[in-house]
């Protein structure tokens, strides 16, 4: 009993103990956020809301910019051979020289005694334009020989296109380099720049190589693109007739294959073209002129080899094609 006594005098003293330590600490609670961030954050947001976003600034304005060591590693990350300073011309456009010329001016600077010693790049955007049209038709009529004239133009239409060149030329960082008077860069700038890249390219690594950057970069847009979504065609019908009287076959006939919901709001008939007894396609459509036209279509992408379950477009390198040669010719 005297030692259930001890015990619990021993535990009193120390709780009291405990309490006089814990008045000596002092805790703060942490938010981790000031009070006067949320009255901020809403201001901010509600002169967003009125001002607007600010005005893009072109990359060459920002921090931590070295144009020379941008346009060195845009040839690396490309793995071509460019000539920096002729690929540094290729970036330079009229406009740009326009605008800064004007811009000192404003400043009243002397012309003559501080001149642009620059040049633009237009006779290079001439040049490649004209390499990048000539190789793609030859591509074209190399890989799709029974396409016709207008087919191909219409091909290479597509894809010298300012929608298909500013597409890839963003992808491969010509904007940020691009000198123009307008932040973001125009379509038609971004589109010259890239065609005096090509010149570039034309001038310093020669034909060959530039033609496999534009079949990597260009002819690869046309993966997934239908024919007929590149070439307009009003009378399919009237193209199949004349196609199939330069082949010396039967004119096709047109004859209803099957068709569901002929009496609801919306109907589907199948039509088919037989010449010779012989199917040559059959196409879908919600009228009997619609399907007929459809049918046409799919046999004249049978007829120029331009199918969707048409063979691969080849994009491997050179040296895959030279190593079977060379492994054969030892061989022997």
């Amino acid at each position: 009993m005297a030692s259930g006594f001890i015990l619990n005098r021993g535990v009193l003293t120390l709780g009291i103990h405990c309490q006089r330590v814990c008045r000596n600490v002092s805790l703060s609670q942490v938010r981790e956020k000031k009070r006067w961030m949320k009255a901020y954050t809403h201001l901010m947001a509600k002169k967003l809301k009125l001002e607007g976003p600010p005005p893009p600034k072109p990359r060459s304005q920002q921090p931590h910019w070295d144009y020379h060591a941008e346009v060195q590693a845009f040839s690396s990350r490309l793995h071509e051979n460019f000539s920096l300073d002729v690929l540094k011309t290729a970036f330079i456009n009229p406009c740009y020289l326009q605008a800064e010329q004007e811009r000192r001016k404003g400043l009243g600077v002397d012309s003559g005694t501080t001149a642009l010693v620059l040049k633009d790049n237009v006779q290079l955007s001439r040049k490649g334009a004209g390499f990048t049209k000539s190789f793609l038709t030859d591509w074209c009529g190399a890989s799709f020989p029974s396409l016709p004239s207008e087919g191909v133009e219409s091909v290479v239409g597509h894809l010298t296109s300012s929608a298909v060149v500013t597409y890839v030329a963003r992808n491969l960082g010509i904007e940020d380099l691009t000198m123009s008077a307008e932040c973001p860069v125009p379509d038609d700038v971004l589109h010259s720049t890239f065609m005096a890249v090509i010149g570039v390219l034309q001038e310093s690594s020669g034909a060959e190589q530039t033609g496999l950057f534009l079949r990597d970069f260009l002819v690869t847009q046309l993966i997934g693109k239908d024919l007929f979504d590149m070439w307009t065609v009003i009378n399919p019908m009237g193209l199949l007739v004349e196609e199939l009287t330069k082949r010396n076959v039967p004119l096709p006939e047109p004859r209803l294959i099957r068709s569901a919901g002929a009496s609801t709001v919306l109907p589907l008939y199948f039509v088919g073209l037989y010449s010779n007894k012989k199917l040559l396609a059959q196409g879908p459509g919600e009228t009997l002129a619609a399907a007929e036209d459809e049918a046409a279509r799919v046999a004249l992408r049978k007829l120029y080899g331009y199918t969707e379950n048409h063979r691969p477009f080849d994009f491997s390198p050179l040296q895959q094609h030279q190593q079977p040669l060379i492994q054969s010719v030892s061989s022997n």
